[in-house]
């Protein structure tokens, strides 16, 4: 099967960009690549700071992969060796470094994980470590990479201006990082580097680099930074605004429904491959209600990750707890203990709790307070009735359900607790 035109390519690479520096280069760097049957070298950079991959992270990973998919190869580079600095990128204030230990598991992490996205054939995938170059460097080499950049260019980044005039540290480390990252571009030919806004200066550092090293500049583009469930902030696990490439198919279908309905041309355009025409369809009122756009966009997402199957079900239990009010059908148990049980009239053990304590056991509250005040809301509900704020202990039985509110629901296993005194 042929291939599609150049300029086909380039209207389906430029589709959520928010900038490509630039077109034109890009344009003739494909048309070179058709030509010479030379697949293109694509890069992008993970500094291991974190363990898990979130929605977030995809939108750059999928751009990679929509570059896969046009026969390109994709360059990961895990920054082990510029982990130990920390990215200065959008900080207020210097980043913690980072132990080996801690780089390598998150390193073996992300790797797994871009396996939802990336092609990891061996033809269509080149898994590279910086620390391979940069560890190795003597500081004559390391004073050659410092005259490459001036002082005065590398304080145009709009964080370090930013912390200047706040009188706020930088250390000489932070100034190094970009040059290293763009280093990196140098040492494996990238042809293009993908990033987010936040990483726009860093990029073009890499591509006015590989000018100096003699080297044809790399293309960069820039892809938007993903708000998260939250609408305002970028997605990240540290606001816990973030849905997860490893949550299960009920919490990533359950997230995406919760998102602001003006986030969901964003969401669908970044995390989706559905085309423009049928997005528009989508999220015009007068053709499609809103609720039902937002279903199919839980549901893309759900299929990516896991499956069709997967997808639908959860829209329909989705129906079923939301519209219908009813229970779903997998409550996941959870144990409880006391140490307050007794015969009961039937000659089974009667587990006797306190309403609170119940509560905080079942993670519903953080603290018996909370858990009087959710009571005195109507919140919980055992067996689907409210559980009143009262101060005598209720009986609980093997596969009673408490629930607060319509999505989180348990199905209750008590069991003795060891008295203390015991």
């Amino acid at each position: 099967m042929s291939s599609p035109s150049v300029e086909t390519q380039i209207d389906q690479l430029q589709r959520g960009c928010e900038g490509v520096y630039s077109v034109d280069e890009l344009r003739q760097k494909l048309r070179d690549s058709h030509e010479h049957d030379r697949p293109l070298r694509i890069k992008l950079g993970l500094d291991p700071t974190a363990p898990d991959i979130h929605l977030g992270h995809t939108v750059v990973l999928r751009k990679m992969r929509q570059f896969q998919d046009l026969g390109h190869r994709a360059v990961l580079i895990i920054g082990d060796f510029t982990a130990r600095i920390g990215d200065p990128s959008g900080k207020s204030k210097t980043r913690p470094i980072l132990d080996e230990a801690t780089i390598k598991a998150n390193a073996e992490t992300y790797i797994s994980q871009a396996d939802h996205v990336l092609d990891t054939h061996p033809d269509k995938l080149e898994v590279r470590y910086n620390s391979e170059w940069l560890a190795g460097m003597d500081l004559a080499d390391i004073l050659r990479l410092t005259a490459t950049m001036t002082v005065a260019q590398m304080l145009q980044r709009e964080n370090f201006k930013k912390r200047m005039a706040d009188q706020a540290d930088i250390v000489m480390t932070e100034l190094m990082y970009p040059l290293m990252q763009g280093y990196d571009s140098a040492m494996i030919d990238a042809d293009v580097e993908l990033g987010g806004t936040d990483q726009t200066f860093n990029n073009l550092v890499g591509r006015d680099l590989m000018a100096k090293y003699g080297k044809p500049k790399q293309i960069v583009m820039i892809m938007p930074i993903l708000r998260g469930l939250d609408g305002v902030e970028k997605m990240s696990k540290s606001l816990d605004n973030y849905i997860g490439l490893t949550d299960a198919p009920k919490d990533m279908f359950g997230k995406t429904m919760r998102i602001d309905d003006e986030m969901m041309r964003e969401w669908f355009t970044l995390l989706t491959d559905m085309p423009a025409a049928e997005i528009d369809v989508l999220l015009d009122a007068s053709k499609t209600h809103p609720r039902d756009a937002k279903f199919r966009l839980a549901n893309e997402i759900v299929t990516q990750y896991y499956d069709r199957e997967s997808a639908n079900r959860e829209q329909e239990l989705w129906h079923k707890e939301m519209r219908e009010g009813q229970l779903r059908d997998d409550i996941p148990e959870q144990v409880v203990s006391t140490e307050n049980v007794q015969p009961g009239d039937d000659g089974q053990q009667c587990y006797l709790f306190d309403r609170a304590d119940l509560i905080v056991q079942c993670q519903f509250a953080s603290s018996n307070s909370e858990a009087r005040r959710l009571m005195t809301q109507k919140g919980i509900k055992l067996n689907g009735a409210a559980l009143a704020p009262e101060k005598d202990v209720i009986e609980i039985k093997p596969g009673d359900v408490l629930q607060r509110g319509k999505r989180q629901a348990v199905k209750l296993v008590p069991e003795r607790r060891e008295s203390k005194d015991s």
